[in-house]
């Protein structure tokens, strides 16, 4: 690109930056690898956006559902009232931790009804069967709450990319319409430019977003963990207590 040409995209930029008037003729003159391209691009936003709408408001009644069950835990005097009313908090992690350890003591409490306490506990392991069915929940609810998110993870780190080689091809296609044409000027050299540009911004539009989200989510899902292993352990120590 000579330098007369170089001088006009800088002192009229809007030559070659896309209006609303002529966005579809940018994305007709990107041929197939830019449409294409860009509709990747679009994908990831559409799926992103869904994502990020949907974890939110699941994340943000998780958080709420579980401080009402901890109010209602620590109320409560009993392990079977809070076991019949923990279907009003069917999205608490801690919840369906507790539904979880319950419903494990009940087999060994009906077990030992059955035969003596040492025969008991020898064959269902006692406490140790109960921390395990407490950290299989755990998991679970872990692995729930972290579903979909690594999505936005992906989106945030291949969506720039994916913008950069829209911008790449854009060029190479410009350079190709001058030696095709045997000239060089704004005309030729524009649509092009639009092109690689309208590329990178659809990159940004969608990984931006997405590694905000992310992130956002990552440390509301730490925070839920650390809430889930905090409950975990005082839960065991109620049971220790009152029942071994």
């Amino acid at each position: 690109m000579d330098h007369a040409i170089f001088v006009s995209l800088i002192s009229s930029p809007s030559a070659f930056l896309p209006s609303s008037d002529n966005v579809l003729d940018v994305l007709t003159h990107s041929g197939p690898v830019g449409v294409f391209t860009l509709c990747v691009l679009l994908g990831f936003s559409i799926v992103s956006w869904a994502i990020i709408f949907s974890k939110w408001r699941m994340l943000a009644r998780a958080q709420r559902e579980s401080l009402s069950f901890l109010e209602t835990f620590w109320k409560s005097k009993r392990l079977d009232s809070i076991f019949q009313i923990t279907e009003r908090f069917a999205q608490s992690p801690l919840s369906q931790i507790f539904r979880a350890g319950y419903i494990e003591l009940a087999k060994i409490k009906k077990h030992q009804e059955e035969k003596n306490v040492e025969q008991s506990m020898t064959e269902l392991g006692g406490l140790e069967n109960i921390e395990r069915s407490l950290r299989r929940a755990s998991l679970a609810e872990t692995t729930q709450l972290e579903s979909l998110v690594p999505f936005l993870a992906t989106t945030g780190s291949t969506a720039p990319f994916i913008g950069l080689f829209g911008t790449v091809w854009g060029i190479m296609k410009a350079f190709r319409d001058i030696g095709h044409m045997g000239s060089a000027n704004l005309a030729t050299v524009a649509p092009g430019i639009s092109e690689a540009l309208v590329a990178t911004a659809a990159g940004l539009v969608a990984a931006i977003p997405a590694v905000m989200a992310y992130n956002y989510f990552h440390s509301k899902i730490r925070v839920l963990g650390a809430e889930m292993e905090n409950f975990q352990s005082d839960f065991l120590n109620i049971v220790k207590r009152h029942f071994f």
